[in-house]
């Protein structure tokens, strides 16, 4: 059983800038990934239907993402 979880925006009314730095996608091409100059990663689903939908958003970098790599298993 499949269970879907909607992302919740956290901050308010405008969301906070994200000039992308940097990009991955993920092996199974669902899950897009991309850095920015403000120092935030995030995370997006990717359809089927090749629609794109914010999933997560990570805070904590003090300087611009500017590169992007997968962890090895």
């Amino acid at each position: 059983m499949k269970v879907s979880v909607q992302a919740v925006a956290v901050w308010g009314k405008i969301a906070p800038s994200h000039s992308v730095t940097a990009i991955m996608i993920t092996d199974d091409q669902q899950t897009i990934v991309t850095g920015s100059q403000e120092g935030q990663i995030c995370l997006w689903d990717l359809s089927s239907e090749l629609k794109i939908s914010s999933k997560e958003i990570l805070f904590g970098h003090t300087a611009s993402v500017t590169c992007l790599a997968k962890a090895r298993e």
